[in-house]
């Protein structure tokens, strides 16, 4: 039968008042699931060895020489051609194919380019529309009247995308600027679809990097399709608006009376390079100082948050890179990998507090593998297919990024019979005795996987509750969870606190036998059943469970009030109930805790079963601090009124729905929630890990919004 998730209360109520019809008369006792604290010796995070990964630099297109390269991109949707910027003021553009032994003009801009120190045509974009409207913008350093300026243009293609046309330029932006060097100047257009300018700070210390009168020091946003009242651009309004909105335009030297509502962040210095994570969304940008440090941040609205720092040992001068989401199959994957024009290359490892380590893959002035000599690097570029380029300015050459990863490169096991956390005496067996079995209330789709769980728990470390429920582990703990589908063991995810207090997630793919899983560094993708089963990256692993959400995401308090059959002993009881009376939270829980709702609890209230399905598949990425552009705040406490989302206009895309909203109360054809859910495109959600859409929780969802009323929004 299907055990209803009951609270502390449902389990005295069936102890004293059921009858022998209830269906919840099986729970006949207040005995704790287990007797004691199972001794754990064996399932226990090891100490982290930071893994080597190799990366060789082979160049893809000999035959091609550029002119101080700055960027390399592609164009929506076309993986046939390549785009090489060169600083002098000309982009080329040439096949995608290794012979290439030419290239021709997509546009000749040496006449407005002004090419003194660090300036120089910087920045280029092609509009998310290109092929139909033939659109794309650059950002250059020019002369307007003798005075040197940060200038952002538009041109249009006259023959359907093969070249643009120089005459056609619509200037959008200007912002005065120092001569020579610190001007920034990188340009793409965000998931929202609206155009980021990063500019440089004037190139001195204490420049205009904080003054909201200034363009300069900022990441700006605009709205390159919108000419309010002829004005050349737009500013982004609605829930995510930039944070000055509704001021007037900044005027032509780049500064305002009032603050410039073109500013999204404030606080830069030198953004030469950084980019969307094509995945998440997620803005990193590498910033370099006055040649005594570099950092790499991520940039939200209205600030930005340092994650990692180096100093003058390591380079002299950042290149901001790009989040790996291509097909090698290495422990990068999902990692940020960037550079410096010293010839570093470099990724960042994950710490414990939300803060990263520069991990070097080819050294300051060392010469990578593929080259020969040290590179100087000006930008990374990244494929249709989510590879790697770096561009090595002082040669002129383009240059694919190939990963090698050293085997056993680290204390974690291969196979998954020598992690210390799974019984392997029968195939399909579930892990030890020793752990200690858990079950969500309200549970994430994984594509019609059935999930069971298990805490390893290091002996005399105990779990932390702190006041808001949401769990906190020991270093050392483990979290085991095996995925099957029809009764066949797809893969074993180890989710570890190391002894550092680094979270990390490991999982393991079991042979057809079902009697050995062997570890997945890279992400696997398997066809089972009629379906593309997805193995996420370990790097992956992280954008769920990451530091907003707490890493450990099914633990806490209103998740595991609810019943569990407990096999060692054969009982059916309330989890919380068992897990205070082994003794292993700090402190107990109390009586009456919250309890979530399982969405296929019919008992419990629609709202009820909404929000905690909303809480589980999305609040892990949308509540503040969550690592995505939008501001939707969909945890099982926020107030309706509260998530941004409630008769909100979306701020990334429409999805071509008539008077969209996030969540449209009692219209769920308008919501653009419902529609991401449903699908499993570039638009669906959740964005990674899973091809097939949860046809009940849509259901749910749909039922719900459908119920709501405007009211419901206030």
């Amino acid at each position: 039968m299907e055990i209803r998730a009951l609270g502390l209360t449902g389990l005295a109520v069936a102890l004293f008042g059921c009858g022998d019809g209830d269906p919840r008369a099986g729970l006949n006792t207040l005995l704790p699931g287990l007797d004691e604290r199972p001794g754990n010796a064996t399932c226990i995070a090891p100490a982290r060895v930071d893994a080597r990964t190799r990366v060789s630099v082979p160049r893809v297109f000999p035959d091609l020489t550029f002119a101080s390269p700055v960027a390399l991109a592609q164009a929506p949707g076309d993986s046939s051609r390549w785009f090489a910027v060169e600083r002098g003021g000309r982009i080329r553009v040439f096949d995608d194919n290794p012979g290439v032994a030419a290239t021709r003009d997509f546009v000749d801009l040496r006449g407005k380019v002004h090419g003194a120190g660090e300036a120089g045509l910087l920045g280029f974009a092609f509009h998310p529309d290109f092929a139909s409207n033939g659109l794309a913008y650059v950002n250059y350093v020019g002369l307007v009247d003798g005075t040197v300026r940060s200038i952002t243009s538009e041109f249009a293609s006259p023959d359907g995308g093969l070249t643009l046309d120089p005459g056609s330029e619509r200037v959008l932006l200007l912002a005065g600027k120092g001569p020579s060097h610190r001007f920034g100047g990188n340009i793409e257009f965000g998931p929202d679809g609206f155009l980021y300018i990063g500019l440089g700070d004037g190139g001195e210390p204490g420049g205009d990097g904080e003054d909201p009168h200034s363009l300069l020091g900022k990441m700006l946003r605009i709205d390159v399709d919108a000419r309010p009242r002829g004005a050349p651009y737009g500013i982004p309004g609605g829930a995510n608006r930039n944070p000055f909105f509704g001021n007037p335009h900044c005027g032509a030297d780049g500064t305002g009376s009032r603050d410039c509502p073109e500013i999204f962040a404030p606080g830069l210095q030198d953004p030469r390079r950084w980019s969307f994570d094509r995945r998440t969304g997620a803005l990193w940008l590498g910033d370099a100082g006055l040649h005594t440090s570099a950092k790499i941040s991520r940039i939200e609205r209205g600030g930005s948050k340092s994650v990692a720092q180096y100093g003058p040992t390591l380079g002299f001068s950042i290149t901001g890179g790009r989040v790996y989401r291509g097909r090698q199959a290495t422990r990068l994957a999902g990692r940020y990998v960037f550079g410096d024009r010293g010839g570093m290359i470099a990724t960042l490892a994950p710490g414990a507090d939300g803060t990263y380590t520069v991990v070097p893959l080819v050294q300051p002035g060392e010469t990578p593998s593929g080259s020969t000599g040290p590179l100087q690097v000006s930008a990374f570029g990244e494929g249709a297919d989510g590879e790697l380029y770096v561009i090595d300015e002082a040669r002129g050459q383009v240059r694919k990024l190939v990963f090698t990863d050293e085997a056993n490169g680290d204390n974690v096991p291969q196979l998954l019979s020598e992690t210390g956390c799974a019984n392997m005496s029968e195939p399909g067996a579930p892990p030890l005795l020793s752990l200690i079995p858990f079950a969500p209330n309200a549970v994430l789709w994984s594509d019609g996987a059935r999930k069971d769980r298990w805490l390893g728990l290091p002996d005399s470390q105990n779990v932390t509750v702190p006041s808001s429920g949401k769990w906190e582990f020991p270093s050392g703990t483990v979290l085991v969870k095996h995925f099957r589908l029809d009764e066949r063991l797809m893969e074993t995810r180890l989710f570890m606190r190391h002894p550092d207090g680094v979270w990390a997630g490991y999982t393991y793919h079991w042979n057809d036998a079902q009697t050995e899983a062997v570890r997945v560094t890279g992400g696997l993708t398997v066809p089972v059943g009629g379906q593309d089963y997805i193995i996420p990256s370990e790097a992956d692993c992280l954008w769920c469970h990451n530091e907003a959400a707490g890493f450990s995401l099914g633990p806490e308090t209103a998740q595991l009030n609810g019943a569990h059959l407990y096999p060692q002993t054969g009982r059916l009881s309330n989890q919380i109930v068992t897990l205070n009376a082994i003794e292993v939270l700090t402190p107990p829980v109390g009586a009456h805790p919250p309890a979530y709702a399982a969405h296929t609890d019919t008992q419990e209230s629609l709202d009820a079963r909404a929000r905690a399905y909303l809480h589980i598949n999305c609040s892990i990425c949308h509540r503040p601090g969550g690592p995505t552009p939008a501001t939707m705040d969909l945890r099982h406490d926020t107030p309706l009124p509260g998530t941004e989302a409630c008769d909100v206009v979306p701020t990334l895309g429409d999805l071509d729905i008539p008077d969209a909203r996030i969540i449209a109360p009692g219209d769920s054809a308008r919501s653009e929630l419902l529609s991401r859910m449903s699908r499993r495109d570039a638009f669906g959600m959740p964005p990674l890990a899973t091809n097939l859409a949860d046809t009940e929780g849509v259901a749910l969802i749909r039922a719900w919004i459908d119920s709501l009323t405007a009211a419901s929004c206030r």
